[in-house]
């Protein structure tokens, strides 16, 4: 019989062993957040290859909302898999590209006719989105957000905020890009108000269109409705609105990106909906189709149909076992009532949340829409100073003890929150008790 220690030195090498064939075969540049090898996955619980167990709020990035390996999920694969693998929707197309099509023109919001077009990844439904955008307003200037993370590719790069690490040495960007302040109430003057804030930064619309472009310039405005890697930071509707209404004004296309925010993270099927505003395009990815590599843009027919034939597309885009993928999710989530479930299990996270925020000095803020939940971590609540060490401290402790968590923000200070919406009530009870038992160690280290 082989005893406890011998099993635990024998499964710890394989970890030691992967790590050092990573290094050999792999770049630096592709990061990984835990020292952990995947070895499967079910729901919200991760098993590493030594048999450990994790409870995963990280859900791959906002991708496995519905949880890890749903059996409606790997059975449609596993149906499409028997059936053809890939014939190019270019060359020989297929129904299952159609009907989710169909679907995301039925689901997304908008009440007027729509269409949609498939790609692989969300940068290059960010990519599109600005092409048909540029195409259909004969206007090539693109304006984003501060703190806005849209994609790694040089376009998408050139929308993105953050300097370290994406886009550090990797210019020049595209140009006719260009930038405004988006709303971050906990880091504005004390003296304003939230609705004095949203007045500041839509008023400055009138200074860009006159001292850096025109509207006639502009093709699209494109903003998270959540900032994600920003740091989970929720504007008003008034913002949101006052936004749109510049839009319609200028002839200027109103793009949301819900690469990271949709598919029931926020309480909502996607988190536009909370802004009453109907975007012209919306991009999509992540959680629809559950890991599989799909996304795709919606939007009017009128602003799809404006490029031309062959202008769109790619060889793997809309594959068919990624559409099989997305159709299950969207079956999955109407069966289940997620939408529902997500706003419930917001409420219990950010609950929890604000326990702890009264219970450690060093959270400065609670952050949530739905299920999309963070917390801000400060040195101290009076100077608001950005604790990204005692941050990155948390992320690296919580692993080791057993949950799976992220950090975000432009100072690398905020501890966002993706967990599946699947998640059971013991798993996630279970999870926030490990956080808050790591919170406090670490905490208590940083006492004198």
């Amino acid at each position: 019989m082989v005893n406890v220690k011998e099993v635990t030195n024998v499964e710890a090498s394989k970890t030691a062993e992967l790590k050092q064939r990573r290094e050999k075969a792999v770049p630096r540049g592709p990061y990984h957040v835990t020292g952990i090898y995947v070895d499967s996955a079910k729901g919200a619980i991760i098993k590493d290859v030594d048999g450990k167990e994790y409870i995963d709020f990280a859900g791959g990035i906002g991708i496995q909302n519905i949880g890890h390996n749903h059996p409606k999920v790997v059975e449609a694969i596993q149906n499409q898999l028997s059936k053809f693998i890939h014939t190019c929707f270019h060359v020989a197309p297929y129904e299952s590209y159609i009907e989710l099509a169909e679907k995301l023109n039925e689901v997304t919001p908008g009440n007027f006719e729509k269409q949609t077009m498939f790609v692989n990844s969300g940068s290059e439904a960010v990519e599109n989105a600005i092409k048909i955008a540029r195409k259909y307003t004969g206007k090539s200037g693109v304006v984003s957000f501060d703190r806005a993370y849209h994609g790694r590719t040089l376009l998408t790069l050139s929308l993105t905020s953050k300097v370290e690490p994406y886009k550090k040495g990797f210019g020049p960007f595209a140009n006719e890009t260009y930038r405004m302040p988006y709303p971050y109430y906990y880091r504005s003057e004390d003296s304003m108000t939230n609705e004095q804030i949203d007045d500041q930064i839509l008023n400055k619309f009138k200074d860009f269109f006159l001292t850096e472009a025109s509207p006639e310039a502009i093709g699209a405005i494109i903003m998270e409705p959540v900032q994600g890697e920003g740091g989970f930071i929720v504007p008003s509707a008034r913002f949101v609105q006052g936004l749109k209404r510049i839009c319609e004004e200028n002839n200027i296309l109103f793009i949301a990106d819900e690469i990271q925010t949709g598919f029931c993270r926020t309480g909502k099927l996607f988190a536009i909906e909370h802004f009453g505003v109907e975007p012209d395009l919306i991009t999509m990815s992540k959680s629809l189709a559950a890991g599989m590599p799909l996304s795709a843009v919606t939007g009017k027919k009128e602003i799809m149909n404006a490029p031309g034939i062959g202008q769109l597309g790619g060889t793997f885009a809309g594959s068919p076992l990624a559409c099989a993928a997305g159709l299950a999710v969207l079956n999955v989530i109407e069966e289940e009532n997620l939408v529902e479930r997500s706003a419930w299990l917001g409420e219990r996270i950010q609950a929890k949340l604000r326990k702890f925020q009264e219970k450690f000095p060093v959270i400065g803020e609670v952050r949530a829409l739905g299920a999309m939940c963070a917390l801000e971590l400060v040195t101290d609540r009076e100077t608001k100073t950005p604790n990204k060490a005692l941050t990155g401290n948390i992320v690296e402790a919580s692993w080791k003890q057993g949950l799976i968590s992220l950090s975000a923000g432009i100072y690398g200070n905020v501890l966002r929150f993706l967990p599946p919406v699947t998640i059971t009530e013991e798993q996630l009870e279970k999870g926030l008790s490990i956080l808050e038992n790591v919170i406090a160690q670490e905490v208590e280290k940083k006492q004198p």
